[in-house]
């Protein structure tokens, strides 16, 4: 086994992960939803919003792929949507403003009324979002279907799962921490890494298309 392959996926994945996701701008959100709840109701959603996005994540990862054959796409498709998603998803960020791929003014207008705010929108879209279940998909198929490879993606995913849990449980000290504009800053400096990661992902895509929709790696 090259375990230079395993770190190279690995790192790929976590900062993949970890742009899409953004667990410092989930903090903001997550302050303007939950707004003046008790702390101890506070983390029932924030625990219940991450495992439930684990979960979609996961059996998207493992399964995404099929589903895509089963309805006629081929991967390197996927891949150029998954970065055209990614993009419009980094230019907001590099703008500081709402995205709507993650989330329609009608969707939190809805949310704002409903008392359990884990599933919707705090595990979807924010958490488990387009963006990070085109994400997933990609990097398990970089894995080749090596059971090591495999297992370093769901690993290190679980990590980034970790860090937006711990950025909903801290997410009163984070804000007062950075402020708003230090939430901009780092929210922008993500957005550009993600922005480069889409374009990316979208040369890959349209070589493998030129290519006859084969995988490249």
């Amino acid at each position: 086994m090259d375990w230079s392959e395993v770190i190279t996926l690995s790192y790929r994945t976590f900062l993949t992960m970890l742009v899409i996701m953004d667990p410092v701008g989930l903090a903001p959100m997550f302050i303007a939803l939950a707004r003046d709840r008790p702390a101890f109701e506070k983390k029932r959603l924030a625990l219940k919003a991450t495992l439930v996005a684990g979960g979609i994540i996961f059996v998207f990862g493992l399964f995404g792929r099929a589903l895509l054959e089963h309805l006629g796409i081929s991967l390197s498709a996927f891949r150029i949507a998954g970065g055209i998603l990614l993009f419009m998803v980094a230019l907001d960020m590099v703008s500081a403003r709402q995205s709507a791929t993650r989330e329609t003014p009608e969707e939190e207008r809805e949310a704002q009324e409903r008392e359990d705010i884990s599933v919707f929108p705090l595990a979807i879209p924010l958490i488990a979002g387009p963006g990070t279940l085109a994400s997933i998909m990609i990097q398990t198929n970089a894995a080749h279907g090596n059971p090591i490879l495999m297992f370093a993606v769901f690993l290190v995913t679980g990590i980034v799962l970790a860090l937006c849990y711990l950025a909903l449980r801290l997410s009163n000290q984070i804000a007062k921490a950075l402020g708003l504009t230090g939430v901009n800053v780092v929210t922008r400096v993500l957005g550009v890494l993600l922005g480069a990661l889409a374009v990316q992902y979208i040369a890959d895509g349209t070589l493998e298309l030129m290519r006859g929709g084969l995988p490249l790696n």
